[in-house]
């Protein structure tokens, strides 16, 4: 069920590179069944104008057609909030109560214009072509966060405090509780557990995150805090800067956007055709198609199952691509052996297993050696740190013995592969 229509147009506002302020870009409006984006012409006569993204919004005038099967342009949908920040915004304007949320959804422009204003990426969304007021950029305490989150996930209304608190996180994706704040100097995403988790999620995302860095990947700084009694996952933010004076925001685009898919054309992402574009666009496709062979490697390693197109982006100047830090490196709770990613890797085949990345090392201009080098380091970095980020975590035992052999190193990721690395994971 969606809720009924009550914007028409949205004007989008961007923080250009270097800059502490945004400025009006252009006006995003409902166009039948499609949301259609127009840059102004003030915005196309500034000289450090860029392109929200490129060649999907080129720097021109007139209304830009969307490509095929989109209802709206990627990297502007990139900027709105999915699960999570969605279904805060229900309980607020719906009062829906707990999973009954999940059968209720909002207008895409309601979404953009009511979440909060520090969104991921360097896009916010007003009414006004000449106003910017920010939404939901009060800071509060982690207890309050948790507090409010807690009532979102079990349906209770909030109060107008922990409305404001945890407003300030309603526009950031994925699915599990999360919200915004600023502590010692750094902009954070605070993540938190959920009552139906079945293990430690948030202490197994971050001893993925971390061994991740040890084994020598690009992820985003992660450490562990309390609040109410309960653990609580810190993320550095990689979209944010600290100029002279302030913060500046750092545009990206999600390889769904790469793709020119929607969320319903999701199942056609794949690591494969994601190497390819790197390869033909990319700022430093070399340095990048490694780092993405190892992300790959790495959560078929930690059970990372949900690497999903929203869950790959890359960083937009207005002229250049690169990747962006990791994130969003969480293991999934798994019942058997035998699992499959949520993007391809070779063909239409996803069985995590490293044998298929080895089949698929050509595409990332790696040769079968150095493919199996990047493997077996990662997996003698978890074996070698496993017990000391355990410890760092404060994972007890029981979690442990969850997460590894079945999440961490799950022995599917091994049929079929060279011996060496067989022989590795067996140890």
């Amino acid at each position: 069920m969606t809720s009924k229509d009550k914007y028409k147009e949205a004007y989008v506002w961007i923080w250009l590179p270097g800059e502490m302020k945004p400025v009006v870009a252009g006006i995003l409006q409902r166009v039948g069944t499609q949301f259609l984006f127009n840059y102004g012409r003030s915005y196309l006569a500034r000289a450090n104008a860029i392109s929200i993204y490129d060649p999907e919004l080129p720097l021109r005038p007139g209304e830009i057609p969307l490509a095929d099967g989109l209802s709206m342009p990627g990297c502007i949908r990139d900027a709105s909030p999915d699960a999570w920040g969605r279904r805060v915004l229900i309980n607020r304007k719906l009062n829906v109560k707990g999973k009954q949320a999940a059968n209720y959804d909002l207008d895409e422009l309601t979404c953009l214009l009511e979440s909060g204003s520090d969104r991921a990426g360097a896009l916010d969304f007003q009414v006004s072509p000449s106003k910017y007021v920010p939404r939901g950029m009060g800071q509060a305490s982690l207890d309050d966060l948790l507090r409010a989150a807690e009532q979102v996930e079990q349906g209770v209304p909030l109060s107008p405090e922990l409305d404001t608190a945890l407003q300030h996180g309603t526009s950031l994706g994925g699915a599990w509780p999360k919200a915004l704040l600023t502590s010692d100097g750094q902009k954070l995403i605070a993540k938190f557990s959920m009552s139906t988790d079945i293990y430690n999620v948030v202490k197994a995302e971050y001893v993925a995150m971390r061994l991740a860095n040890l084994a020598g990947l690009n992820v985003c700084a992660v450490r562990m805090e309390t609040a109410l009694g309960k653990d609580v996952l810190l993320v550095e933010r990689f979209d944010r800067e600290r100029l002279k004076g302030g913060w500046g925001k750092k545009a990206f685009v999600s390889a769904l956007t790469l793709f020119e898919l929607d969320e319903m054309l999701a199942r056609h992402a794949s690591y494969e055709l994601l190497a390819e574009i790197i390869r033909l666009r990319f700022q430093d496709p070399t340095e990048d198609l490694r780092e993405l062979f190892g992300r790959l490697t790495f959560n078929i390693l930690c059970g990372n199952t949900d690497d999903h197109a929203r869950n790959h982006a890359a960083f937009w100047d207005g002229m250049n691509l690169r990747l962006t830090p990791a994130y969003d490196v969480c293991p999934q709770s798994r019942l058997g052996e035998e699992a499959g990613q949520a993007m391809r890797i070779v063909g239409d085949n996803n069985r995590s297993q490293l044998a298929l990345c080895l089949e698929a090392a050509p595409h990332f201009h790696l040769s079968e050696q150095e493919a199996r080098a990047i493997i077996l380091e990662q997996v003698n970095t978890i074996r070698a740190h496993w017990n000391e980020i355990c410890d760092e975590a404060k994972l007890s035992v029981a979690d442990r013995g969850l997460l590894y052999g079945r999440q961490f190193l799950n022995p599917f990721a091994f049929y079929d592969a060279p011996r060496e690395i067989r022989s590795a994971g067996q140890q």
